[in-house]
């Protein structure tokens, strides 16, 4: 099994990456939050063997022709080693963080997948750049502009998904799948996995040329954070969003979904954490000694993968992701 985490910081992350390679990581992804998404993956693709990720760079805000030269550089430093994962967000980050357009995402980010593999193609193959979609729209492509053609490839382009119609989308035109860390077993065999069904059939697609990537919170040891607040706090904050409530309404809590959305434009970050009890704690998340994670993770995702995306609300202890690789391998 091809086990993936987080890397945080742009700041020692050849360090941080070389020692999560050590304790058993196949890889490491970065997300948007603090840092830029990119960045610490430039340092990190220095070490030898480590697949890299964007897990998931926020694909509205930018435009395919700036995304398609990070991933063409990313794939050359890595030596092949790259995914570009690619995701949404939702309208509020979109138009109020970002100040992008958000209408029609489902169509945008498919139209979005087109243009990067037409100039993926204008690179490596010579194919003449004529790109014309609704939402983007690339026909210039000068020599003074074109890398040539990369040595590995073209990096493979993974999506995050939740709801039904983008997961259907993913299957039809992306390279892979990477299932919202906010989820649950049920939601993935009954939700998640037939949406993929439906979208690889629809494209006429097999499921050996897909891979679908479960992403799985984790919070292990948690010292003397015993009651996993963090990790509470975090799925509170997941649970406040609308775009998050399927999740819930699979378990009969969709009613915790508005509350949570209330408390959140009230500030009471904290108090949320507290509406987090142990059901859904365990249910949504892995949590305990790194046996008891592993044993999570193996149930929920047997039959489905064999890569998985550890998330945490911290830097997960190098000791803890051994154990816990020792107990998947």
């Amino acid at each position: 099994m091809k086990i993936m985490t987080a890397l945080f910081s742009p700041t020692g992350a050849v360090e941080r990456a070389a020692a999560l390679q050590e304790a058993g990581a196949s890889g490491v992804f970065t997300f948007e939050g603090p840092h830029d998404v990119f960045t610490p993956l430039v340092s990190a693709s220095a070490v030898n063997g480590l697949d890299v990720m964007s897990n998931v760079a926020i694909a509205f805000p930018r435009n395919p022709i700036q995304l398609a030269h990070q991933a063409n550089d990313l794939q050359l430093l890595s030596e092949g080693r790259f995914i570009l994962g690619l995701g949404t967000q939702v309208r509020a980050q979109i138009e109020k963080r970002y100040g992008a357009e958000f209408d029609h995402p489902v169509a945008r980010m498919t139209e979005m997948v087109g243009a990067l593999r037409a100039i993926f193609a204008t690179w490596n193959d010579g194919e003449r750049l004529d790109f014309r979609g609704e939402y983007y729209r690339h026909t210039l492509m000068t020599p003074t502009f074109v890398p040539g053609p990369n040595p590995y490839g073209p990096p493979p382009i993974y999506l995050g998904a939740l709801g039904p119609r983008m997961t259907r989308a993913t299957a039809e035109v992306a390279d892979g799948l990477l299932v919202m860390p906010f989820g649950s077993k049920r939601f993935l065999h009954e939700t998640t996995l037939p949406c993929v069904r439906e979208g690889l059939a629809a494209a006429g697609r097999s499921a050996d040329d897909f891979e679908v990537v479960p992403e799985i919170i984790v919070s292990v040891d948690p010292g003397a954070d015993t009651d996993h607040t963090s990790t509470r706090m975090l799925l509170a904050f997941y649970g406040s969003t609308p775009a998050y409530r399927p999740v819930l309404d699979a378990h009969g809590w969709g009613d915790l979904q508005p509350e949570l959305n209330t408390m959140s434009k009230q500030g009471r970050w904290q108090e949320m954490a507290t509406l987090i009890d142990d059901e859904i704690l365990h249910t949504i998340a892995a949590c305990g000694t790194p046996k008891e994670v592993a044993a999570h993770i193996r149930d929920r995702v047997d039959g489905v993968s064999d890569r998985i995306c550890l998330y945490q609300p911290g830097p997960i202890g190098v000791d803890a992701l051994a154990e816990i690789v020792d107990e998947l391998r």
